[in-house]
């Protein structure tokens, strides 16, 4: 067993009510936390609702975050079968996010991608 009780991944961001609209209210996850004003930074905790994983987005005030260094770097959502990223996807072109070519095509044939607000590809994926 792990001795880990919990995973987040974390990363900066320059515009975080956009990320908000991305993974909560488009792609699903849960909206964890929040903070604003933490010794010059704010952040938007996101991830699976018990808290079990977490991808926290930073934005420092006054600086520019860099985009995605390369096309491997990426978030990956995996589901449990085709109709449910069926689904997935669906919400993803309601809320007015269009799939993108993946680098990597394993992923072409596994899921579907899009880039997030700040240029990360995220796939959403049925495990082979």
């Amino acid at each position: 067993m792990s001795p880990y009780v919990r995973f987040r991944s974390a990363r900066p961001s320059n515009d975080l009510r956009a990320l908000e609209r991305f993974y909560v209210e488009a792609l699903g996850c849960a909206r964890l936390g929040a903070f604003e004003d933490h010794e010059g930074f704010e952040g938007l905790i996101v991830g699976a609702s018990d808290g079990a994983w977490q991808v926290e987005f930073v934005r420092e005030h006054g600086v520019v975050a860099a985009r995605a260094p390369t096309d491997e770097h990426l978030l990956v959502f995996y589901v449990a079968d085709r109709a449910a990223l069926a689904e997935r996807e669906a919400a993803m072109r309601r809320a007015g996010h269009a799939p993108i070519e993946p680098h990597n095509p394993y992923w072409l044939r596994h899921g579907v991608t899009f880039a997030d607000p700040d240029g990360y590809p995220v796939v959403i994926a049925v495990p082979a």
